[in-house]
């Protein structure tokens, strides 16, 4: 069995399936992505090169979509020059990783396509609409671009033979056209890195002893609360966030706060109303001033075994997210054992259950945030329930191990659909899982 996998970026979604899948059940799996070629843990990787894209002379709205061909173009020109190269099976990212030509190329191949997000704009949890509060003014083009994005998610969607998305929110979000073509099934969070390890970096408070970790030293006595986003921005409440630490700090004195992350904008356009300062992060430091900084560390990022390190020893980790797609950290840090204190929005509810695998705050209140953070500092060993319930959840329902039966599942479904007769099913009556 040979399966190809495309994105943009290696291992993103894909890399640890592959790796599985290539050590456990003897599978070839090879990866098409921008990251330069070679072997990694049996897995070949071919790299393509793009030879063109969007420029200023395109429409605004039209620019996402004239990027995504030209990812197509050079991945269809890449494998081109590969003619020994004949899989069983095609695995894509809808939006990174560029199926659509490998049709022409490999007419017998059947298609799988990963989708994360489909844009509506206006929608009652639109995450656009979402930070009001922040009193920015989305521009008019910002909306009619959203009627754009999805152009080559729906072409994907009628070229794949099947699809599937990691959440049932994400689901929520297709046209109901497609709902017989799609499944929900996540990811799969990688245990072998992120895992409680038995608590023996959590011990109980009377057993704590001075530590380190992403380079901070962290005193016996000091409790710890993790945060982590790929980019500090609004989409991820990180203004919110730093209010809430800000409380944090001057209610618990002996805490050190841990911060992973770049001071980049990844999702949200935030760049447009900063006033003149360079990133998310300065504007919200400025406007939050003064803040004592003594006991909050910004880290960068981190190598996953640390970062994990850092989750399995947390006596709490906070994350925010607008209505969007879930991240990777919070599942990683609920795999880790720890208590999670998330935002009360549907991405998060959709895991985090309030007192019994976790804890909810109302996005826009720094204030409750600050409070349900200082009760489990004042008694870490209290929550621990908690964390070790979600640990156990994300055990049983998202671990590479708990998914990878009904992923292999899904691979022998779309083999076995026709490639000329992508699937056209009605959306099904009854919950998909």
């Amino acid at each position: 069995m040979h399966v190809l996998y495309v994105h943009q970026n290696f291992p993103a979604q894909f890399g640890h399936i592959a790796h599985h899948l290539v050590k456990n059940l003897g599978w070839k799996c090879s990866f098409i992505s921008e990251t330069p070629g070679g072997m990694v843990g049996g897995i070949e990787k071919i790299q393509y090169k793009l030879q063109g894209g969007a420029t200023k002379q395109n429409h605004f709205c039209s620019r996402t979509f004239e990027n995504t061909v030209w990812h197509c173009d050079a991945v269809y020109h890449a494998l081109k020059k590969r003619p020994d190269f004949r899989p069983d099976l095609i695995v894509g990212h809808s939006g990174f990783g560029s199926t659509l030509f490998l049709r022409e190329l490999y007419p017998e191949v059947p298609i799988l396509n990963f989708f994360e997000y489909y844009y509506i704009p206006h929608d009652a949890e639109s995450d656009m609409d979402f930070r009001k509060d922040l009193g920015w003014q989305t521009p008019e083009m910002k909306y009619l671009r959203s009627y754009c994005r999805n152009a080559m998610i729906l072409l994907d969607l009628q070229n794949c033979q099947l699809g599937y998305v990691p959440t049932k929110f994400q689901h929520s979000k297709f046209p109901k056209e497609y709902g017989g073509k799609l499944r929900v099934i996540f990811d799969g969070v990688d245990r072998a890195i992120y895992a409680g390890q038995n608590e023996q970096l959590r011990p109980p408070v009377s057993q704590r002893q001075d530590r380190t970790v992403c380079g901070i030293q962290v005193p016996a006595d000091y409790r710890i609360v993790s945060y982590c986003s790929r980019g500090f921005e609004s989409m991820r409440g990180f203004d919110i966030f730093m209010r809430a630490a800000k409380l944090i700090t001057q209610r618990y004195a002996k805490v050190k706060i841990i911060i992973v992350g770049t001071d980049r904008i990844a999702y949200g356009g935030d760049e447009g109303y900063l006033n003149g300062y360079k990133t998310f992060k300065d504007w919200v430091l400025a406007r939050e001033a003064p803040i004592d900084m003594t006991n909050i560390h910004f880290v960068g990022r981190q190598d996953p075994r640390e970062l994990a390190r850092l989750l399995a020893m947390t006596d709490l980790h906070i994350y925010l997210t607008v209505p969007f797609v879930l991240s990777w950290s919070m599942m990683d840090a609920m795999s880790c054992g720890a208590v999670v204190l998330g935002s009360n929005t549907s991405p998060v509810r959709e895991m985090i259950r309030e007192g019994e695998n976790g804890l909810l705050a109302d996005f826009f209140s720094p204030e409750e945030f600050a409070e349900k953070a200082v009760k489990v500092l004042e008694n870490p060993d209290e929550f621990r329930p908690l964390g070790r319930a979600a640990e156990r959840m994300i055990e049983q329902e998202y671990s590479l191990e708990a998914v990878l039966p009904r992923m292999l599942e899904l691979y022998e479904e779309a083999r076995n659909i026709p490639t000329g007769q992508a699937r056209r099913d009605p959306a099904p009556t009854k919950p998909l899982i």
